[in-house]
């Protein structure tokens, strides 16, 4: 199986003190990739949602801004940290698939537009319990967190959702984060006088926790990191979104495979 590599002046997201834009490179060269030796796959969760959840875009929420963000991303981890990681393969996973458990984190966005059945309810809460980490972004304001919270009910009916504490070390396993930035879409991030949508004004990063105090779920509210991951490359989109997104996701993957 062939792997596809970045140059590696991503890490001039992280490096520059400048304005100038980022350019994610061309692809340049292919060497072979053993898959069986990777440590990472990326997975996003597919889930159902109702009308809703087709009337934005006209796709299914679950697939916004899916595979591109994912690929850049995916990049991203590549250049930027040690982590071994399949490039080649875009991975959408269902919540009742038993192939679930073979994933140690998985991504999902749009979760305002996700409705739950319980046995899917069932299936995520005990893919946390056995050491999954779900983590959530991309969704905003009053309504839909309605709509996430009561989805969140079915899954952990006797836990809490909490803000994690900037002191947690999922904020520091691998870069030092000491603010949580609200990261906008590429068409308020290209324009520069907004960051929210709706009322969704505070970003927060959330959690609900297991008994060890480790992040089983990850709840990015008030944010976009996917956006910023996918639009890295855009020279209107600011370094410090993109910069910012993957810096929290790498400690979130980093984290979830090490705790």
């Amino acid at each position: 199986m062939k792997r596809l590599l970045l140059v590696p002046c991503l890490a001039l997201l992280f490096m520059s003190e400048s304005p100038a834009q980022f350019v994610m490179p061309d692809r340049v060269a292919d060497t072979d990739n053993d898959v069986d030796g990777s440590e990472f796959v990326f997975a996003r969760l597919s889930y159902g949602s109702g009308m809703d959840g087709y009337s934005r875009r006209g796709r299914q929420s679950w697939r916004t801004d899916w595979p591109e963000a994912d690929e850049k991303f995916m990049f991203g981890i590549d250049r930027l940290s040690n982590i071994r990681i399949v490039l080649d393969d875009y991975i959408s996973v269902r919540i009742m698939d038993p192939a679930l458990f073979t994933y140690p984190f998985v991504y999902a966005v749009e979760v305002g537009y996700m409705e739950l059945s319980q046995p899917e309810a069932d299936q995520l809460r005990e893919f946390m319990l056995r050491g999954g980490t779900l983590v959530v972004d991309d969704f905003w304001g009053t309504y839909e967190w309605g709509r996430f919270a009561r989805n969140v009910m079915k899954i952990f009916p006797d836990k809490e959702v909490e803000q994690i504490p900037m002191s947690h070390p999922i904020f520091h396993t691998f870069y030092d984060i000491d603010q949580i930035m609200q990261i906008p879409n590429i068409r308020n991030g290209r324009r520069g006088y907004q960051t929210h949508e709706q009322d969704g004004y505070v970003p927060y990063c959330l959690g609900i926790f297991d008994d060890d105090r480790r992040p089983m779920m990850v709840i990015n509210y008030n944010t976009d990191l996917g956006d910023a991951w996918e639009w890295a490359d855009d020279p209107y989109y600011p370094n410090e979104f993109s910069g910012m997104a993957y810096r929290m996701g790498i400690n979130f993957i980093i984290y979830s495979m090490t705790h």
